[in-house]
């Protein structure tokens, strides 16, 4: 709002089946009518984000969203529609966006940042008319995705992925997959191909040590390994964001690729199965803007029991 009125309102939606999701708000809603922010509860009964966000675009003046991954990927496409500033209280399991964007994971730490941090503007991917903030990927990842219950993220949190890699692990089996991006078309075998907008994903991994969800570029890698074994011999590098130094790792910068398979596969945009290949990828450059910090530098969490997805 502008004029004498400065209190903005922000329509704030909870998933509440995150993984803390059922987090008394109170305080955090004490912290943002402090900044100035008047918080706009939706109904309970309305839970789709996305219609959310398109019923109250004229009435608000931002979006706060509380949840993971999940929850922004599926409101991605309603924030760049709606041209409606985003604040994130990461609720969820790996918050992976929140972790490239710098944002503290304690949500009244969260909150502060949100009502105190001007908004700027950062890339969003795109994948068959599918928008992501994180990554796109085929093959192991998008397996993963579907071995992957809301049920096991909230039981084990981060182990979750772990526990549901490893149950697959040994049956990963390398697929054909056709790269064409930069007036090159690419034949490879690979056991997963991922597409990153952002730095980290997957509760813990690095898309690309240097990769920022403002540079307005996409980090393809492909792990084009002959055995499963090698995925663990690659785990430390794929944390840090420096598998793309290994000779059986395909890595390169672009702003689209498409990628073609012999048999239509699942693709996982940010934890999520949303299309199938063939798969036209595309970085949509400041599509939203986010309150975050300016810059940040690239950090690594030790200790965190983490796998790619």
């Amino acid at each position: 709002m502008s004029g004498a009125d400065a209190t903005r309102r922000a329509l704030l939606v909870v998933n509440k089946k995150a993984r803390n999701g059922g987090l008394d708000l109170d305080a955090v809603k004490d912290v943002l009518r402090r900044g100035g922010i008047e918080p706009v509860d939706p109904p309970p009964s309305e839970t789709d984000c996305k219609a959310l966000i398109h019923a109250h675009a004229s009435t608000c003046d931002m979006v706060i969203l509380g949840g993971g991954d999940g929850t922004l990927n599926a409101a991605a496409q309603a924030l760049a529609e709606a041209q409606l500033p985003l604040g994130i209280l990461p609720l969820g399991t790996a918050n992976d966006l929140a972790r490239s964007l710098g944002l503290p994971a304690d949500p009244l730490e969260a909150a502060e940042v949100i009502a105190t941090v001007p908004a700027r503007p950062i890339d969003l991917g795109c994948v068959n008319g599918h928008y992501f903030f994180n990554v796109a990927s085929i093959g192991f990842s998008a397996d993963l995705a579907g071995e992957l219950t809301a049920d096991l993220k909230r039981r084990l949190g981060t182990v979750g992925y772990a526990v549901a890699a490893f149950r697959l692990l040994r049956r990963a089996r390398p697929f054909t997959v056709y790269i064409e991006h930069d007036g090159t078309v690419e034949t490879v075998k690979t056991i997963q191909v991922s597409v990153g907008n952002g730095r980290h994903y997957g509760g813990g991994m690095t898309v690309e040590e240097n990769a920022t969800v403002d540079d307005g570029l996409l980090n393809f890698y492909s792990l084009e390994v002959a055995h499963w074994w090698r995925l663990l011999a690659l785990l430390p590098a794929l944390r840090r964001g420096t598998q793309g130094k290994a000779a059986d790792v395909r890595a390169f910068q672009t702003t689209e690729v498409i990628l073609r398979t012999k048999k239509p596969r699942p693709v996982n945009t940010d934890g999520e199965l949303t299309t199938y290949t063939p798969a036209h990828v595309r970085v949509l450059r400041q599509a939203v803007q986010v309150h975050a910090p300016e810059f940040h530098a690239p950090s690594q969490a030790r200790g965190r029991p983490s796998i790619f997805p």
